[in-house]
């Protein structure tokens, strides 16, 4: 499975290379044009060194949870530091970095997009914007977490019990635990490095529909469906708000937002009904998907 991740992520790169082509967003270093052909050998290995720099962030942070579905992981939390928690985000930072740099460096002024406008972050009023997002991200998150509840409830009532978690993941109650200025931290990081990437970055190249799927991939390594569903609902309406307003900074403040509800009330609340619940209550079971739905801010 590691080797087929590999090579869908060299796929998926290779093709976001070329859609980006086709929606005139190829950084100015990669375009070879006339009387440049004494140095395309720069211009195609700035191409080339880009594209393996894509393959790489899209193996590990994309694809390569595909390669532990149906194995047992068996985290031992007692290793594991806070930084963890940011590394992924970090890589998406250095990802787009290296491809500012290998794509833009001296050759700025030969293209029409400015690198900020290239990943959504140019915009005339960034406080209307953020304002925007706080508005988008608490309906965003009532909406979506309201159909989830709904669909658990009804899971249940058709007795679909062992469709739906019947624990959290160990590391809902140790990231819950966390201090509250580490959980404001991974929110906001996630907020901003997630949607950087994957709407800011992705979604003008491949559209909403495969930087959706792109996201819910990231996340499939937890193998809870409902969860997926979830995290599908919230990433198509960040995609539409993007849409709509034409840069990241609302569908910034949206994810954020959401993360940080989730992780400083709804987890902590949906750990107690799990506390609580005894082996004949529905409604704890209904409520079940709660204590799973931090993942969202990964």
């Amino acid at each position: 499975m590691v080797l087929i991740a590999m090579l869908l992520a060299l796929l998926a790169a290779l093709a976001i290379d070329w859609l980006a082509h086709r929606a005139n967003l190829t950084p100015p270093g990669f375009v070879i044009r006339e009387g440049d052909e004494a140095d395309a050998w720069q211009f195609m290995l700035r191409r080339t060194l880009a594209i393996i720099v894509l393959t790489l962030i899209l193996w590990v942070g994309v694809f390569g949870p595909l390669a532990t579905l149906g194995t047992a992981t068996g985290t031992d939390l007692s290793g594991v530091g806070i930084w963890a928690l940011f590394l992924l985000h970090i890589l998406f930072a250095i990802s787009l970095v290296a491809w500012y740099f290998l794509g833009f460096l001296g050759f700025s002024g030969r293209s029409s997009f400015s690198w900020k406008r290239q990943f959504g972050l140019e915009t005339p009023n960034l406080w209307r914007e953020i304002g925007i997002g706080l508005v988008a991200g608490a309906g965003a998150w009532a909406a979506v977490l309201a159909v989830l509840i709904l669909v658990g409830i009804i899971i249940v009532a058709v007795g679909g019990d062992e469709a739906m978690p019947q624990e959290p993941s160990p590391l809902i109650p140790w990231i819950a635990g966390l201090p509250i200025v580490v959980r404001l931290a991974v929110s906001a990081s996630a907020g901003f490095f997630e949607e950087l990437f994957f709407r800011g970055f992705l979604q003008p190249r491949i559209g909403i529909a495969l930087s959706t799927a792109f996201f819910v991939l990231a996340h499939a390594n937890y193998e809870q469906p409902l969860m997926l569903v979830g995290i599908g609902l919230l990433s198509v309406i960040y995609g539409l708000l993007v849409r709509w307003r034409q840069n990241i900074w609302p569908a910034i403040v949206a994810h954020a937002l959401f993360d940080a509800v989730q992780l400083l009330v709804v987890v902590p609340i949906a750990l107690r009904f799990l506390e609580q619940a005894d082996g004949g209550s529905w409604l704890p079971v209904a409520l079940a998907p709660l204590s799973i739905w931090w993942r969202v801010l990964c």
